[in-house]
């Protein structure tokens, strides 16, 4: 059985890298969301920093939301320990201490991620230069994902890094649709106005799938048709459903190899079943804001339940 620290940091450092890409995509939607708007209405900049989980220190340290204030405090700020380049900071720190579990390749990938992120986020970044910002996150953090699926063995190290990847996937692809329904919609009268589909259409970008949702659905563009695919379709790598999937499996791969199961497999079957007994009808008669929260809540119960079970303390 691999070490409980071992284990430990293979799963944080990509649970931050994959924090740090999915923290761009949530400044991204919110971004291009305020694009929509017509007037001055500060409400999605709002939105990002409550819906990341940022809005105690963001507000302890400003008086108001601006663009550029939201941008850089996501970003870059020291003050802020959930912003990109603190999760990037600690993907790194957990990879030098995990380095022996990883090929030559993914430590030179973190590295380099690392290198020009600092760079790129040594200063203060506008609006003008934003999307190019939020791309070289992607991409570097991509490239990680790639020497991880191009050259590691498929162990027990995998398997606690893919863990650490699904759970926060999950996790984020709840938030960035909270982000939409539970707070960036105008009015109820909008709702299905050019301003509603724009914005709903943001979110299939933020989440890579406006192509694939298109292969699926055609031209038709939904509330429903895109939640639907977001949260319940095991196709979609980045939907609540198939990151549920990936968790159960990598878990059940580790009871196979260590030879017993934990509260945290139980925990991740009943995440699926939760799942599986949805339906896009049910998601809106209980409310997706609503169902969003009880699904954020299983994925940090799990989280917690990980490291318990397999002593990433020890």
């Amino acid at each position: 059985m691999m070490l409980g620290k071992t284990a430990g940091g293979l799963f944080w450092m990509f649970r931050y890298l994959e924090r740090a890409e999915n923290t761009a995509r949530l400044l991204e939607a919110g971004w291009r969301m305020a694009l929509t708007r017509a007037d001055d209405d500060m409400s999605e900049w709002v939105s990002i920093i409550t819906t990341a989980g940022m809005h105690d220190g963001y507000d302890a340290k400003f008086d108001e939301y601006t663009p550029s204030q939201v941008i850089n405090f996501m970003l870059r700020d020291k003050d802020n320990p959930s912003c990109i380049m603190t999760s990037v900071d600690l993907a790194r720190s957990n990879a030098r201490l995990v380095r022996t579990a990883l090929t030559l390749e993914v430590w030179e990938a973190v590295n380099e991620c690392w290198m020009d992120l600092k760079k790129a986020l040594a200063r203060p970044v506008n609006e003008r230069d934003l999307y190019d910002t939020l791309n070289l996150i992607r991409n570097r953090t991509a490239v990680v994902r790639g020497a991880l699926h191009g050259t590691m063995l498929r162990n027990d190290a995998y398997a606690f890094s893919r863990l650490g990847t699904f759970l926060e996937r999950a996790d984020n692809t709840a938030r960035i649709l909270d982000v939409k329904y539970y707070v960036l919609l105008p009015s109820p009268a909008h709702i299905g106005t050019k301003i509603d589909n724009a914005q709903w259409e943001v979110i299939l970008r933020s989440v890579s799938s406006e192509r694939s949702y298109r292969w699926v659905n055609g031209t038709e563009t939904s509330a429903r048709g895109i939640v639907s695919f977001v949260m319940l379709d095991q196709r979609m790598p980045r939907s609540l459903a198939f990151c549920a999937k990936q968790v159960q499996d990598y878990l059940g791969f580790l009871a196979q190899e260590y030879g017993t199961r934990s509260d945290s497999h139980e925990q991740a079957d009943l995440m699926i079943k939760r799942i599986e007994s949805t339906d896009i009808d049910g998601v809106f008669k209980t409310g997706l804001h609503e169902l969003l929260g009880v699904m954020i809540s299983d994925a940090t119960k799990l989280s917690g339940l990980i490291e318990k079970d397999f002593r990433f303390y020890e």
